[in-house]
């Protein structure tokens, strides 16, 4: 007959009754009841001591031994848990799509993989991880995946103009207990960053509408109030309401043709444009607007054959009627502006529709944000032209789905250049 292990043992008493635990130990309670009774009768102490202890030892004696066996168990668990992981664990972190550590319950980095060692070069085996993570939440989520318990952390590396988010799971040893931690990377710069547009588009886009729509709701009131009977003031306001509601529709064509591009941006047209017939078009459309500004609008430097690209006709024709509107506008000053298409042989070949004016320019530093929505450079200016701000936006999303780009050029006081670069059909 094979005796019982240790734990076993522990096991069985502690599965037993009461009644049986006290049979056990009644050698110990009668040795403890013959020396609370000499002390009683021999050296004075009080009968309700005696009794106190004795019921004490009772109880002792009736309650499971459990916290024995708990302890051998829980010696024994530790002394399985393994301190490197082994060659199948380190098979599934390389599989792991991210980059990926794997800890020991102390927080040590134990492996990394591919993916972890190229972002994160600094952190290597054998240092804790919080020595390259200083951030407390990450040091909180540690202690509670050794715990057992799952847990995510989103932070932002300092310096790296980067958002992660780190999920950190408990690997648990063949024993139960935690024998590792597993953390994974998950980049979400770009989630966040479309998260802040959507929100600054939302908030522009009602700052936006709520200025002429106050406007309206004034006029108004003070139309069915104090100018209720005063023709000319009717007049007046009725012609200032009538330009903050072309205001408001302005606004609202914009932001449905920026709907529109965004949704189609990776949907490439099929149809064939002329873009110098585009240009003659759009040049043409703009002459009055133009005389009231006093700008003179040329485009001399056309090419005597076709030019034709694949493209949406209306789309290219919005692109090259912003362009050439916001030179009128803005560039006024120069009272010129020039338009011209040429070809580009080198590299692939493509058309290039520039326009040109000649007022103050664009500051270096506002270049690169030109193309954000609502982006201003002068929003005083902006809004004296009636602009949305949303007119290069447009021409950018429009010109991604084409396949195409936009330069510019500037120097304070020298005027400002739009180039719009278009590939042409491979058979030309």
């Amino acid at each position: 007959m094979v005796n019982p292990e240790p734990d076993q043992s522990s096991e069985t008493a502690a599965a037993q009754r009461p009644s049986e635990r006290l049979y056990g130990a009644r050698n110990l309670l009668i040795v403890a009841a013959g020396l609370f009774l000499i002390g009683v009768f021999a050296f004075d102490l009080p009968l309700i001591y005696a009794i106190a202890a004795m019921l004490v030892l009772v109880v002792l004696a009736a309650l499971p031994q459990r916290s024995r066996a708990f302890q051998k168990r829980k010696e024994a668990d530790r002394a399985a848990v393994p301190v490197w992981p082994d060659t199948s664990m380190k098979a599934v972190a390389e599989a792991v799509q991210q980059p990926c550590f794997i800890l020991d319950v102390g927080g040590i980095v134990r492996y990394a993989n591919q993916l972890a060692m190229d972002e994160f070069p600094a952190t290597r085996p054998g240092d804790p991880l919080t020595h390259t993570f200083r951030r407390p939440e990450i040091g909180d989520a540690l202690e509670d995946a050794a715990a057992g318990q799952s847990t995510s952390v989103e932070f932002r590396e300092p310096g790296a103009n980067a958002s992660y988010l780190a999920h950190l799971s408990p690997v648990r040893s063949p024993g139960g207990g935690v024998g590792f931690v597993l953390v994974s990377f998950d980049d979400v710069s770009d989630r966040l960053a479309i998260a802040r547009m959507r929100a600054d588009f939302v908030a522009n886009a009602s700052h936006e509408l709520r200025t002429p729509l106050a406007s309206l709701t004034g006029f108004i009131e003070t139309l069915l109030g104090p100018a209720k009977d005063d023709p000319k003031a009717t007049d007046k306001f009725l012609n200032v309401m009538l330009e903050q509601a072309w205001r408001m529709r302005r606004l609202i064509d914009d932001l449905l043709s920026l709907s529109r591009a965004e949704m189609r941006a990776h949907n490439r047209p099929t149809g064939t444009v002329d873009l110098a017939a585009v240009l003659k078009n759009v040049v043409d459309a703009a002459r009055p607007l133009a005389k009231e500004h006093g700008v003179v609008l040329t485009a001399d430097a056309l090419p005597e054959e076709n030019v034709e690209v694949t493209g949406d006709h209306d789309e290219l024709v919005q692109v090259v009627q912003n362009l050439v509107e916001n030179a009128v506008r803005y560039g006024a000053s120069g009272e010129k502006v020039e338009l011209g298409l040429e070809l580009r042989p080198n590299g692939r070949a493509s058309a290039a529709l520039y326009v040109q004016d000649y007022g103050p320019g664009i500051p270096t530093e506002h270049i690169p944000r030109l193309t954000e929505r609502f982006y201003r450079v002068d929003v005083g200016a902006s809004r004296e032209m009636k602009g949305t701000g949303l007119g290069l936006a447009i021409v950018k999303h429009i010109l991604t789905r084409h396949g195409g780009e936009l330069e510019v050029e500037s120097e304070t006081g020298q005027g400002a250049r739009f180039t719009v670069t278009l590939p042409l059909p491979a058979e030309k």
